[in-house]
């Protein structure tokens, strides 16, 4: 669904994509992962045809998007920015209608069907007790949730998300992920940028990382984020470990501090579930026992299931 091959981008003299190739299929949920300044939201403005790379070739569903008219293109993709403050204090419904453009012809303005779409995608997101208040008077987070149901309003095959829960208190951020899992599922291919490595590695299909030479690794979850991928980025701050039979990354000198090493880790989810310690002899070795992970996932965790820790029950 999207393809990108051997781009190169630079800003005046200064190079910032250097022969980036990736591919991301049709309903898959890809997360991007990388430090500051590697080129993350350079290579997501080159996609939507923001920026003009200065080498390669951009495909999305099989066409180049140099041969993209702006209408085709918003049929295509859809972005959902870092942060995005409007100058007009423009409704709520009014923004995520604002996602139907690309679909709406003639001069009789929205029909009853537009309306729907939005309304729709505000109910996916449960936002819809806002549609009259002042866009511009909701806080970030709040503002982040309308534009992804804009996003999803506008039916594009793409949608492209730059670090869509950063400014999201903890519950959304589970509530989104579920929302794009669901998304997804309806066959519609989402590229998220993220610098969660724990939100990557539970939630989506594949992960590609990027560091400042370009792509440094491409696949699932517990490939692209392992331990040996984190320290060349991240240079050894941070540790993967099991807790609770939920693969964590934890910064190392958590990890590493005395009575905090992988049993103690599952301690503390038992000291937090009121979980006999009684059964927690040997965990180090084997995990917490099939009765306390239930326990711990059915409360702790929203159920997260599969080994790419997937949220089946938001």
């Amino acid at each position: 669904m999207l393809k990108v091959e051997q781009v190169h981008f630079r800003y005046h003299r200064v190079p910032v994509l250097k022969g980036v190739t990736l591919q991301v299929g049709h309903g898959e949920l890809c997360g991007l992962f990388g430090p500051n300044g590697c080129g993350k939201t350079t290579l997501f403005k080159c996609c939507l045809g923001f920026l003009r790379p200065q080498g390669g070739r951009i495909c999305l569903a099989g066409s180049d998007i140099k041969g993209l008219k702006v209408r085709e293109m918003a049929k295509l993709a859809a972005y959902v920015p870092q942060d995005h403050k409007p100058p007009f204090p423009y409704r709520v419904l009014e923004v995520v209608l604002m996602g139907r453009t690309p679909h709406l012809g003639g001069m009789f303005g929205i029909d009853r069907g537009n309306y729907q779409k939005a309304e729709e995608a505000m109910e996916l997101l449960e936002i819809s007790e806002w549609a009259d208040q002042p866009y511009n008077a909701l806080s970030g987070g709040q503002r982040q949730l309308v534009l992804i149901a804009r996003a999803i309003a506008q039916e594009a095959r793409v949608i492209f998300l730059d670090e869509p829960t950063s400014a999201l208190d903890f519950h959304n951020q589970v509530k989104i992920w579920g929302v794009l899992r669901s998304v997804t599922a309806r066959g519609i291919t989402i590229l998220a940028c993220c610098h969660d490595p724990n939100h990557v590695s539970w939630f989506c299909d594949r992960v590609v990382v990027m560091n400042h030479s370009g792509v440094i690794a491409d696949g699932s979850p517990d490939r692209a984020m392992s331990q040996e991928i984190l320290d060349r980025i991240y240079e050894g701050t941070c540790a993967v470990h099991r807790v609770g039979g939920v693969r964590m990354v934890l910064p190392s000198g958590l990890a590493g501090r005395e009575g905090m090493d992988r049993e103690g880790l599952y301690d503390l989810d038992a000291a937090s579930q009121g979980i006999d310690r009684r059964r927690l002899t040997r965990r180090s070795i084997e995990g917490p026992s099939a009765a306390d992970r239930k326990h711990v996932q059915g409360s702790l965790y929203p159920e997260i299931v599969a080994r790419r820790g997937r949220v089946s029950n938001l």
